[in-house]
Parts: C-alpha cells; structure tokens; sequence
C-alpha cells in the first residue's frame, strides 16, 4: 500500500499541488467579480507574490511563514495604491487598466537585476508541503464563507447586482470594491508564493496576460454563485490537460471547444444552484406523478 501510494505521489504530486494553488487564483477573481469587478490583475499580483516571498527566502534567513505574509501583505499594499484611482473604471474599462497594470508589471521584472531579468530566479528554496495549501485553502474558504453570510458580503451583492441603487441606499461602494480588490491581491499573493516554492524557478512569463484569462477562465468555467463554483472549474481545468494527452497538439483547441460549450449551454458556469434546484424539482414532480 505504502509503495502504492509513493508511486502514485511522485507521478501525480505536482498535479495535485497545482490544483490547490489554481483553487485559490480562483476564489481570488471570485472575490472581485462577486462585488461586480472584472479584473485581469490577478497574474500580476500573483507574480508579485511569488517574488516577494522568493526573494525573502533567497537573500535572508527569514521562516517561510514571514517570506509568504510578506508575499500577502505587498500585492495587497500594491493594489491598495493602483486601486484607489482604478476602481472609478467599471466593465471593460476597468479590465483594459487592470490589463495594463499587468504588462507593467511584467515589463518593470523584465527589466530589474534583483529579479533575475529575463532569466527569473532560480533555485528557490522547496519549502511548500503540501499540507500548507491545504491549511491556507481551508483558512481562506473559512474567511469567504463568513464574508458572505456578513454585512460585507451582502453589500457586495448589492453592489454586484445594482450599483446605483446600492448606493442610494447607503452602501460605501468605493470602500468595498477596494476592500474585495484587496483581499483577492492578497490570496493571489499567498498562492504565488506557496507555487513559487514548489517550482522552484519562475520568471516574467509566468504571469503575463494568457496567465490573467486562465484565472478568470477557471472562476466563470465553475461559476461564481459561491465558493463551490471556482473550486470546481479550478479542479476541472486543471485535471483537463492530463486526460487530454492523447490529443497532443489539439489540446489546446479542445480545451477551448469545451469552454465555448459551457459558455453557450452554461452561462452561469457548470455549478448553478438556481438551475441544479430546478432540476431537482423537475425529479421530484416526475417522481411524484409516476407514484399517483
């Protein structure tokens, strides 16, 4: 059993590494469009995360726990900065500046010596267990979960459904697009720096724009009612690639005939739970006709 097990662990452990991390890029576009914001800014604050904490990790002697607070605490101090003037921006607008916000980033890595240039950093120390992405995963899906039972939380949907009347009726709506801009920086960060210290390496091209569409794929794919949504289409779009080898080079034209699919038939994403209760009530009538 045990000799099972290793096998299975060293075949499909970075699969599964990779499924907790692309769990919480998930959950931190969820928390930016449930309160109404499409942002492509997510690769970009991931990116400064695994930098962060990576470099805190390579050039002191600081614990792993302070490298990725640190890779928490400054995405979110950057986001904090950028969106106070962004966040007056809303629909595309705003995605074409958070957009832009990226390529900046990008292009200020490429060109920093401290960030290893081009080339990346290299020889990150591997200090992620897999039982830290549990325990963040867990802890971040705590915090969602009681956010939206809260005040917070319904003011987001207020402001997701209705701008102006939640507004009207009192909301700060500034105040909390930036707080949901915030937090998903942050949770962005925290999962750049648990992936950087698996990897290993990372580089510019790690987070660039294609980076910033597979986040926001992964949230719309599963659905972003709740928390149950992104966890599946982050797991879906990360499983789909291994049953998918067959395929070679069409992969990726797979991969977007199925997105197309699930967009067209889909819109709300595979996990709906208006369209899953009305299924159930279809079940139950039929059954129930069948007994009388």
């Amino acid at each position: 059993m045990l000799e099972w097990w290793d096998s299975f662990w060293a075949i499909y452990s970075t699969v599964i590494f990779g499924i907790g991390i692309n769990a919480m890029l998930a959950l931190s576009i969820y928390l930016t469009l449930s309160c109404g914001l499409l942002s492509l800014a997510n690769a970009a604050f991931m990116g400064i995360g695994a930098y962060t904490a990576s470099m805190i990790s390579m050039q002191t002697a600081l614990p792993f726990p302070l490298a990725l607070l640190a890779g928490a605490i400054m995405p979110a101090i950057v986001a904090l900065i950028i969106g106070i003037p962004t966040l007056r921006l809303s629909g595309v607008y705003l995605a074409m500046a958070t957009l832009g916000f990226g390529e900046v980033v990008r292009v200020i890595v490429l060109n920093m010596e401290i960030t290893g240039g081009p080339m990346g950093l290299n020889g990150i120390p591997q200090k992620t267990e897999w039982w830290h992405i549990v325990l963040l995963l867990a802890a971040i899906l705590f915090i969602l979960a009681r956010m939206r039972r809260s005040k917070t939380g319904r003011a987001f949907e207020a402001i997701k459904e209705d701008e102006i009347a939640a507004r009207l009726m009192g909301v700060n709506v500034g105040g909390y697009k930036l707080l949901a801009f915030v937090m998903g920086a942050s949770i962005a960060g925290i999962a750049g720096g648990l992936n950087a210290h698996y990897t290993f390496t990372i580089g510019p091209g790690n987070y660039a724009f294609e980076n910033a569409v597979d986040i926001l794929t992964m949230a719309v794919f599963g659905g972003t009612s709740n928390l149950i949504g992104p966890l599946i289409g982050s797991s879906s779009l990360s499983l789909l690639p291994e049953f998918m080898h067959s395929l070679k080079d069409f992969r990726l034209a797979a991969n977007g005939l199925i997105l197309i699919l699930v967009i067209l038939y889909l819109p709300k994403g595979i996990w709906d739970p208006a369209r899953i209760r009305n299924f159930r009530k279809k079940l139950t009538s039929s059954s129930s006709g069948k007994v009388s």
